[in-house]
């Protein structure tokens, strides 16, 4: 089983998969700041793969390209868990690190590297993106 929580366990969930999925790794400033760290882990799944139990609290903004975002956190210790995204609906973007075995993860996609910091040295064999990374990169990360 695939399971995750918040700091406080407040909230639970279950991923509908039966191995640890590809994660993802962002070095933008928004993740930075998002996180308070030098970049953020991600997981991209079907919506329908996760279910969440818990007092979950949403915090919605619109983008500046003019898309919806609709973050949802832990409502007692305020974790951010997973967000979904007008732009890809039915997808969810869980935050790895609530994985319970996130210290197992491979990351083998690093976005929005030119943002990375200075100190922060990438495995030789990443796929990097100076950006956001391509449709393809995404569909074919979604399919691992």
């Amino acid at each position: 089983m695939v399971a995750g929580g918040c700091h406080c366990g407040a909230c639970r969930y279950e991923l509908a998969l039966t191995d640890l999925p590809k994660a993802y790794a962002c070095h933008c400033r928004t993740c930075q700041t998002w996180s308070g760290s030098a970049f953020s882990e991600q997981v991209l799944l079907a919506e329908s793969a996760l279910s969440i139990a818990g007092p979950v609290v949403q915090y919605g903004f619109q983008s500046p390209s003019g898309t919806q975002s609709l973050q949802r956190m832990c409502g007692v210790c305020h974790v951010r868990l997973f967000n979904t995204n007008t732009m890809r609906p039915g997808v969810a973007v869980l935050r790895a690190g609530s994985l319970d075995r996130s210290d197992e993860l491979d990351v083998p996609v690093h976005i929005w590297v030119k943002r990375k910091q200075p100190w922060v040295v990438l495995p030789v064999d990443a796929e990097t993106f100076e950006e956001a990374a391509t449709i393809e990169a995404i569909f074919k990360l979604f399919a691992r």
